[in-house]
């Protein structure tokens, strides 16, 4: 059956190519997107989108910055999770905060986040050893536990709530709550293929060894926490009536926030819009719009605002640490001063010391000197001593 299934993918990719589908997919989902946009922004008063960004309490958006803020937070541990996954437990805890913040920052607002925040990764990752394919699997990992956490909340959250699910794809409930326990159904069955020994997936020098029971288990507790921020952030901007419960809005939140992923669109902009506006039509649009817009400026624009001034500072200060190493071994070395010839100062013979003794007869004299006895037969001249 596996390889029945494995051929027939590998003839569909040979003939189509699964590049072509994910843009056709991405293509048809904008379409919609703009049309529904469209559709239920006729009429739109923007005056009153604008008085009603003003009323909103400064005590939500503070509250929404701060679940914004753990949120963020808490994407930190996906890289860190992946890092440990892959075997770099070398890479510190700040590292792996930084490229987690600014990869997911930067992906969500410019779109095709699988290409934008891997080469954020690799950028501040290679500094630390890590190659193209590490890189590559840890953005796996970190991938796996995103979407580990959507099935988890999705199949939990429309199980509970199946209305939610109906709100946005116009099923009937019955028919969402089965989806939700298959859902589950999949994800029990992955976590118990994962428990028993370890799985190693990929080919040749790529090579994952996926979590073990138990760390999947994190995974999805991180992957759920990190969903449940945001809807959180997203239901402290929503209008305060009709009341809606909080499970219910996260639903209706991830499965948008799914929807604006599949678009690749920068930052699911207008396809997410269109899905909160028809699954939440309960609100009034003027309001609901206003809460869209706080939204994105908490959740994408202020983060990617910051991440771009952290990785140019990062930049310049990494441009001033080379300068400074290539100039420091020419301002460490020695200043070599030109050689000058020392001339060794002439020094004078030493006095020839001449020492007279008296022979033993009047006619002649042994003189003495440094180097030899010199007999003199006439003693009659002056001797001197030269120097």
């Amino acid at each position: 059956m596996y390889s029945r299934v494995a051929a027939a993918v590998r003839r569909f990719d040979e003939r189509f190519g699964w590049g072509w589908l994910g843009a056709c997919l991405s293509v048809a989902i904008i379409t919609a997107a703009a049309f529904v946009l469209y559709h239920n922004l006729r009429g739109i008063n923007f005056h009153d989108v604008l008085e009603a960004i003003a009323a909103t309490e400064l005590r939500d958006v503070a509250i929404a910055a701060g679940f914004v803020a753990a949120a963020y937070f808490t994407l930190t541990f996906y890289d860190l999770f992946a890092l440990r996954t892959i075997g770099r437990k070398d890479v510190p805890y700040r590292v792996a905060a930084l490229a987690a913040f600014s990869s997911y920052a930067i992906g969500h607002n410019v779109g095709a986040s699988v290409f934008t925040g891997g080469a954020v990764r690799y950028r501040i990752y290679s500094a630390y050893g890590l190659s193209a394919i590490d890189v590559a699997k840890l953005c796996f990992v970190a991938g796996l536990t995103f979407w580990l956490g959507n099935a988890a909340v999705l199949g939990l959250g429309i199980t509970y709530a199946p209305a939610a699910g109906s709100a946005l794809d116009q099923l009937p409930p019955w028919l969402n709550r089965a989806a939700a326990l298959g859902v589950l159904g999949v994800l029990v069955a992955y976590v118990a293929w994962v428990w028993r020994t370890p799985r190693v997936i990929g080919w040749q020098n790529w090579e994952v060894t996926l979590p073990n029971g138990r760390l999947t288990l994190l995974q999805i507790v991180i992957g759920i926490i990190d969903l449940g921020c945001c809807a959180a952030a997203m239901y402290m901007l929503v209008p305060d009536e009709p009341y809606i419960g909080f499970i219910f809005l996260a639903v209706i939140f991830v499965a948008a926030t799914l929807l604006g992923f599949a678009s690749h669109s920068p930052g699911g902009l207008g396809v997410f819009d269109a899905a909160m506006l028809v699954a939440l039509w309960q609100y009034d649009k003027e309001d609901l719009l206003a809460g869209l817009l706080l939204f994105r400026v908490l959740y994408y624009l202020t983060p990617f605002a910051l991440s771009l001034a952290i990785l140019g500072g990062r930049e310049i200060w990494l441009s001033l640490r080379a300068r400074r190493a290539l100039t420091a071994p020419a301002a460490a070395a020695p200043v070599r001063k030109p050689r000058r010839e020392v001339r060794e100062p002439k020094l004078h013979p030493e006095p020839k010391c001449f020492r007279i003794i008296p022979a033993l007869h009047n006619k002649h004299m042994i003189v003495f000197s440094p180097l030899s006895a010199i007999q003199i037969d006439d003693p009659s001249g002056i001797l001197q001593c030269a120097r």
